[in-house]
């Protein structure tokens, strides 16, 4: 549930309903540009008339770029490593939402951060994939039957041995 939703539904003033936000705002810069807002509140320089006018100047302050470049610097520390690829999609996907990053960069970063054998499969594959869900289904394809393989492989390794010491 959204905070707008959930502070106009508090049978509040404005002000109250202002005060009950900053109320959950902690840490860093957050908390001296809280200490300012509730002294000019209480001096009377600043008055809100909506909770949304509010919110609109907190997410002036606080949102944008700063957290477009955070999430921008999570996306190119993103590397599948020994994961499976269903888990290394998921939190790129977490990371990509809100990073900028879309289209051919998006892609790229995605290509920058799987293993190196299902890059190259994926780069070798006779149809170029063209959209980043794309590139999502097919890796996540390649890398579940890259360890069905390799499973697989064991299985028979175990069989082998097992036979002959028979």
């Amino acid at each position: 549930m959204k905070i707008k939703s959930i502070v106009s539904d508090l049978d509040i003033t404005v002000e109250e309903q202002v005060q009950w936000v900053l109320s959950y705002m902690q840490g860093g810069s957050v908390d001296v540009w809280k200490e300012n807002v509730m002294e000019e509140m209480e001096s009377g320089e600043v008055e809100y008339e909506s909770a949304e006018e509010f919110l609109t100047c907190l997410k002036k302050e606080f949102g944008g770029g700063e957290e477009e470049s955070v999430k921008a610097a999570e996306l190119r520390k993103l590397e599948q490593g020994g994961r499976m690829m269903e888990e290394f999609v998921q939190e790129f996907k977490q990371a990509a939402r809100g990073s900028g990053y879309e289209g051919r960069p998006l892609i790229e970063e995605f290509k920058r951060g799987m293993n190196g054998g299902i890059w190259r499969k994926l780069m070798e594959t006779e149809n170029p994939l063209a959209s980043i869900e794309q590139w999502y289904r097919r890796a996540t394809a390649l890398d579940r039957n890259w360890r069905e393989s390799r499973k697989e492989e064991e299985r028979l390794r175990k069989k082998e041995g097992g036979g002959m010491q028979k």
